[in-house]
């Protein structure tokens, strides 16, 4: 009898130590990702040899990436829903980041660095540099003539503001779009935009996990264009919230440096 107690308490304590092994791993994740939809994880591959700035898709560099797609929207289905997609990669100084965007009614007003670029044609890449969305963010807003906007959010907005324009300048930043575009163009135009970011702007900041193969980030992009006659409002990785807002890091996804 005596024996078949202790069997049966050593049977309990090894599936509840299972159970808890299991469970101890979700809740890790949880706690690390918050919100983090597992499937939207896109890997940043590493640069092997050196790679210009010219906005150029097709480059043998940016052939050998793959890209990922922005197919989810925040407020009401747009009845104008470009197909955007973004590829990245990195070397020991530097993220590189382009975009590709099948758009139409394209317009591009904002001129000065800060100025209000997502009323443009507008592309934008959020991202915490690090696991912890908590640490804070980085948003870098573009439109399509390489105007854009760059911010930081530390701690949870506590303590926020507009990266310097001294900084801003180290940014080396190529478009296709050539024609004028200050009166919205109706008819379709394929669209990229490529920018080279070096991460000790970024370390300037808040706090940053210098990529290496290993390395995660939390990150999103989004698509967007509110003044012009078809706003729309795409996102990467889904966002959970009932109107149009961008500043939820708690739904950002997860990029991995390879």
């Amino acid at each position: 009898m005596l024996t078949l107690k202790k069997t049966s308490i050593i049977f309990t304590i090894v599936f509840l130590s299972i159970q808890t092994s299991l469970c101890s791993d979700h809740t890790m994740f949880e706690i690390l990702y918050g919100n983090f939809n597992k499937k939207y994880i896109y890997h940043v591959c590493r640069l092997t040899e050196s790679m210009g700035i010219d906005g150029n898709w097709q480059k043998v560099q940016w052939k050998r990436i793959i890209s990922t797609k922005l197919e989810n929207y925040m407020g009401c289905l747009p009845d104008h829903f470009p197909r955007t997609e973004v590829k990245l990669c990195y070397d020991d100084e530097c993220i590189y980041v382009i975009f590709r965007v099948e758009d139409q009614y394209v317009r591009a007003v904002a001129s000065e660095t800060h100025g209000k670029v997502w009323e443009d044609s507008c592309v934008e890449f959020f991202f915490t540099p690090g696991t912890n969305v908590i640490q804070g963010y980085f948003n870098l807003e573009m439109n399509c003539k390489g105007t854009f906007l760059f911010q930081y959010h530390n701690r949870n907005s506590k303590e926020q503001g507009f990266i310097d324009l001294t900084d801003c300048g180290q940014i080396e930043i190529a478009y296709s779009l050539k024609k004028n575009v200050e009166e919205e163009v109706q008819y379709p135009v394929t669209w990229t935009l490529e920018y080279r970011l070096p991460f000790n702007i970024l370390e300037k900041y808040m706090e940053v996990d210098k990529p290496a193969p290993g390395t995660r980030w939390r990150a999103n992009f989004y698509k967007c264009a509110d003044k012009t006659s078809h706003p729309h409002w795409l996102t990467w990785a889904p966002v959970d919230y009932p109107e149009p807002k961008f500043h939820l890091p708690e739904f950002f996804g997860l990029i991995e440096f390879k």
